[in-house]
């Protein structure tokens, strides 16, 4: 089982980065509704207002909010610039409703997969704003291969904006040098085990070794009473971050994504922690739900029982 377990994770990393496949899914009839079905467990919706409502509905229950409009590796520039205006107008209607909470985005999606100066001219504007607002920016981690241009982006437009936090990702061996730098920013920072697929001689894989280093990262974060967002949904994980007293700290809070692990966020909720739930929208879900499965490949049931629970709800409706 162990090791069907891993040929599904691969199998489903891949197709997560296949673009042929990708846009068949978006440009299919047939399978685009049946897999939304799936992807609604992740993703609060495909529209702005949609997120917006379900994120005031968990601010009136004491959680904080992190908001992402989805998407990444965008290669056209207008599609880059549509994207930058859609998280500046996410920004606008928090400020309005007093929403000082997070804006979290990929670089990719703005402009990193172009060149640079894009990226960074887009991530100035939404600084700006973010800024004028009083709203947080998360930039978001992705493959490898980008790290370094994320990181020195991060480091550029933190010299002039406190406003903004950088995702590192603990299964990647050079995190170990990245965070000691990075602790000189104020910026908070999200600290994720890491979910995309790399060559061993850079990522360590799932195991008790990474779960350790996790720890070593978090300890670090703390003593420095650096912000720390403890983005993870393991289980032991967190109560052994409990355990050592860390989630009291002020500088310390607990994010998990939607849908994901609900039950045990609200546990420690209860328990006054600081908790917050990331919240996703927009079109551009099928990596994203494809990520969420190969998380955990137990998730694929659950997929599975969201399509064909509303396709049957849906037919008893049109019977």
């Amino acid at each position: 089982m162990k090791k069907a377990e891993e040929l599904v994770i691969q199998a489903l990393k891949s197709a997560a980065r296949d673009e042929r496949l990708k846009y068949a899914v978006q440009q299919s009839t047939e399978l685009y509704p049946l897999l939304w079905k799936a992807a609604k467990r992740y993703v609060t919706g495909e529209k702005r207002e949609d997120v917006i409502t379900v994120a005031r509905e968990y601010l009136e229950d004491n959680y904080n909010i992190s908001i992402e409009y989805i998407g990444e590796n965008t290669t056209d520039l207008s599609e880059c610039k549509r994207a930058k205006d859609e998280i500046l107008q996410v920004i606008e209607e928090m400020g309005i409703l007093s929403l000082k909470q997070t804006v979290s985005f990929d670089l990719s999606h703005i402009g990193l997969s172009i060149n640079d100066e894009i990226a960074y001219q887009y991530l100035e504007e939404l600084a700006q704003k973010a800024q004028w607002y009083g709203i947080t920016l998360m930039i978001s981690m992705e493959e490898s291969s980008k790290t370094s241009d994320i990181l020195t982006l991060y480091k550029k437009i933190a010299k002039n904006y406190t406003n903004i936090g950088i995702t590192i990702q603990a299964h990647l061996y050079r995190t170990e040098v990245d965070l000691q730098e990075l602790i000189q920013y104020p910026g908070k920072i999200r600290l994720v085990k890491g979910a995309f697929q790399e060559p061993v001689d850079i990522a360590m894989i799932r195991s008790e070794e990474l779960n350790s280093r996790y720890l070593e990262y978090v300890e670090q974060l703390v003593n420095a009473n650096h912000p720390i967002s403890i983005a993870t949904h393991d289980e032991t994980l967190i109560q052994e971050i409990e355990r050592r007293q860390y989630l009291h700290k002020s500088n310390v809070e607990v994010e998990m994504l939607y849908g994901v692990r609900p039950e045990l966020l609200n546990e420690l909720r209860t328990k006054e922690y600081r908790c917050r739930v990331y919240l996703t929208y927009g079109s551009e879900w099928y990596l994203y739900l494809c990520h969420r499965i190969a998380e955990q490949p137990e998730n694929l049931y659950l997929a599975v029982t969201d399509i064909i629970n509303e396709s049957l709800r849906a037919s008893s409706v049109v019977d």
